[in-house]
């Protein structure tokens, strides 16, 4: 059975809190996994979420500020001290390539695993398979930094009324989803597209182009939202969201399910719960900027499905 879902490992900015961990989100995707953002401790919140180094096909880092990559030694060890079976790639920005070697040998251990290196120099397509093209587009922060797109191809539905207006049943039915046509009957006339599903992830930014362009129709966005919105000049400073200026991307871009993330510290949390005490008030500012599709304050170890299709 595929499994499309989101798995928060960490929620934190620069600093952790008490329960909020380091950056960290796992993206299944059927039967692949892509680790985004492998801040420190993610290798123990892997195993608290129960994500296995088997699990991932790729990492891709959106740029070299600790809380982003500094779990990537661990993690990398992890994967090969478990011998997966199959090779891992790496994306992260070329500019960073001297962060990412000392990373990747932090320390002495045995390379098992192929990992393949695969920076990132521009917008565009990074790497296209069958299920899925991974997409960069540049973000606008202090140190270089891209965020990443994944959109499934589109497809087909087949649509029963047609297919009954035309005679086509039983074995005809894959025949003509095979071949593109049947006894001069189009594969179009009897089937409607059935459009890919798109998830996007935003970290450190600016407003920019690349947020929208990363947003665009997405049925699921994970976007950070450093601060409420009377922070709004340090978020600019320091290059950073607020929590209504990420709604106000996902409303005009269209986005069905908004996930918020990477709160600063300032933003403490109650005793004994894993959400942000504020987190009522990211939901009212992102509720005030017009949002009005599914919206998610994440917190420590929350799984967030991807949206069924329409």
């Amino acid at each position: 059975m595929s499994v499309r879902e989101l798995v928060v490992l960490g929620t934190a900015s620069q600093v952790p809190t008490r329960h909020r961990n380091h950056n960290g989100y796992l993206l299944r995707w059927d039967g692949e996994g892509i680790l985004f953002d492998p801040g420190e401790g993610t290798q123990r919140q892997m195993v608290r979420a129960g994500v296995a180094a088997h699990d991932l096909n790729r990492i891709c880092v959106t740029h070299f500020h600790g809380d982003h990559c500094l779990g990537l030694p661990g993690v990398v060890q992890r994967i090969n001290l478990d011998q997966v079976p199959h090779e891992v790639t790496a994306h992260y920005p070329r500019s960073g390539q001297r962060f990412f070697d000392r990373l990747r040998y932090a320390t002495a251990y045995r390379e098992t695993v192929p990992l393949t290196q695969a920076p990132v120099d521009a917008d565009g397509d990074l790497a296209v398979t069958p299920a899925y093209t991974l997409q960069a587009r540049r973000l606008s922060h202090p140190v270089e930094s891209f965020g990443y797109r994944l959109v499934e191809p589109d497809g087909r539905r087949m649509v029963p009324e047609r297919l009954a207006a035309h005679g086509i049943k039983g074995p005809d039915v894959g025949r003509i989803q095979r071949e593109g046509t049947l006894g001069g009957v189009p594969l179009e006339a009897v089937s409607e597209v059935r459009r890919g599903q798109r998830f996007a992830f935003v970290m450190d930014t600016r407003l920019c182009d690349g947020v929208y362009a990363l947003a665009d129709g997405c049925d699921l966005l994970v976007i950070e939202s450093t601060f409420l919105d009377e922070e709004e000049g340090l978020a600019v400073e320091h290059g950073h969201l607020t929590a209504g200026q990420a709604a106000r991307v996902a409303r005009e871009a269209g986005v069905r399910h908004l996930v918020l993330t990477h709160f600063s510290q300032r933003y403490s949390e109650p005793g004994g719960t894993s959400r942000t005490e504020s987190g009522g008030e990211f939901e009212r500012q992102a509720r005030a900027a017009g949002f009005e599709g599914e919206l998610t304050v994440a917190h420590d170890l929350l799984r967030v499905p991807v949206p069924k299709r329409r």
